[in-house]
């Protein structure tokens, strides 16, 4: 992969791909260190900056761009869930999908103009949230005038992000949207690293025999034995190397796929013949991408965020319900598995139809071997997509769930051995959602430039 990126640096159109993509990523950056004015970050970053809630969830694809309040909180997150609704509708209506390159110029229209209209009512309930729940509106700038240049920054912040991803389709080496994602998340990286080396930096108070620490709930618990260094530092290395075995996880099923054999028959053509090639219909096992994890997120964490507008009162039933299902509870991490089982059928579902693609191999002549062109090979493309699909979103589960298990596991440790509060570190490594992003771009961009080398590189095709 290295090699792929250091041969198309030496290709001079590539290398100003990658240097166009890379001023991009810049400029997005500073726009997401640019506060909003009339805006305390400080009183909304402390709350915001954590997991458990959507919000969080957002902050997490902003890079750490939402729980600051800055131009560019919103992200991606509009223009990509108004890329999934045009989508739907498409689906819904398929007099509106696009049938040539007019009809792919409409869709990209009107997928500009939702997100505008998200981006509106986003950057409205952004601020009403700022203002009424934090209160982290400059106080003497609550008025409308100022409630409009705040909404209006926030939209055409979020308008910018996605002109500059389209530059990036445009001039760049493409995938604009998956590119500033992935900026996002390894801009985190020095904070996670910083938050590892906090670990060995604990402050031990020393009484006799015995050591005592600062839990994160700022109690002093006493703990017996070893120095807080060498007590963490098995544990860091342990989760370390579970984080790498998570990224080989994650490489492996988006590589791998389920392969139908397809036979040509023979065509005629005056003296020549044409056809009678084997090849393969590929059915990739992850088809579905983060998609899965992403809705589910945004469902799993719906009572945990209207829990932070309502506050219900503490020993009553709504907040006995809101802590069922908070991130420190075995719910929070089943129900995630199950929508994601789910939303995985979903999005295959309405992304590919087993029907259009029998009918495109009998057109051109191919069939599955053994079956019957048609309604036969339809169902068999329909049971193997299934199979396929199942085991995708297995695989999608145990990467977005096990972090969870352990966190929780080591929570309940924690309680019988106090030490452990020091080396409760599985919060600080990516999510599994962030892994299949950074994994999945790096992959595509690879492939991307891969085919780029392949069509420049004609010695022995026109020679």
């Amino acid at each position: 992969m290295l090699k792929t990126f250091a041969n198309a640096w030496k290709i001079e159109e590539l290398r100003k791909k990658l240097l166009f993509t890379l001023l991009i990523i810049l400029v997005y950056r500073v726009g997401a260190n640019i506060t909003v004015p009339f805006i305390d970050a400080a009183r909304i970053s402390s709350s915001l900056g954590g997991s458990g809630t959507m919000l969080g969830f957002f902050n997490t694809l902003s890079g750490g761009a939402f729980a600051n309040a800055t131009l560019f909180a919103l992200g991606v997150s509009p223009y990509i869930t108004a890329s999934i609704v045009i989508q739907l509708l498409t689906v819904a209506f398929p007099k509106i999908a696009p049938q040539n390159e007019e009809g792919k110029r409409r869709i990209t229209s009107y997928t500009r103009y939702a997100t505008i209209i998200l981006s509106l009512v986003t950057s409205i309930g952004y601020y009403l949230l700022m203002r009424n729940t934090y209160s982290a509106i400059v106080k003497g700038f609550e008025g409308f005038y100022f409630a409009v240049v705040i909404v209006a920054c926030y939209c055409a912040g979020s308008a910018l992000v996605m002109w500059l991803a389209e530059k990036i389709n445009d001039h760049g080496i493409g995938n604009g949207i998956s590119i500033i994602l992935f900026a996002n998340i390894i801009s985190r990286t020095p904070a996670v690293i910083g938050q590892l080396v906090s670990i060995f930096q604990i402050d031990l108070i020393k009484k006799g025999s015995s050591t005592y620490i600062f839990t994160p709930h700022n109690t002093l618990v006493r703990v017996w034995g070893m120095g807080g260094v060498w007590r963490s530092l098995p544990f860091t290395l342990l989760a370390v190397a579970g984080m790498l075995a998570l990224i080989w996880f994650v490489i492996h099923i988006s590589e791998s796929e389920r392969r139908i054999s397809i036979k040509y028959a023979k065509k005629v053509s005056g003296k020549k013949m044409y056809g009678g090639q084997s090849t393969h219909l590929p059915l990739k096992l992850n088809m579905t991408g983060v998609m899965p994890i992403i809705f589910a997120n945004a469902i799993v964490t719906l009572p945990a965020t209207i829990a932070m507008f309502a506050n219900p009162k503490p020993n009553t039933f709504w907040a006995s319900f809101v802590k069922f299902f908070s991130q420190t509870s075995w719910f929070y991490a089943f129900f995630t598995f199950v929508l994601i089982l789910a939303f995985a059928y979903f999005y295959v579902a309405i992304s590919f139809n087993p029907v259009e693609v029998a009918q495109t191999i009998q057109k051109n002549g191919g069939t599955v071997l053994g079956l019957r062109p048609g309604k036969e090979t339809s169902a068999y493309i329909k049971k193997v997509l299934s199979r396929i699909t199942l085991l995708g979103a297995l695989a999608l589960s145990v990467i977005s769930v096990v972090p969870m298990i352990v966190y929780l596991v080591l929570n309940i440790v924690a309680g019988y051995y106090p030490f452990f509060y020091s080396c409760m570190i599985s919060d600080l490594a990516f999510g599994g959602s962030s892994i299949i992003i950074v994994v999945g771009v790096i992959l595509e961009t690879a492939r991307e430039l891969e085919s780029e080398m392949t069509m420049r590189h004609r010695k022995g095709f026109l020679e």
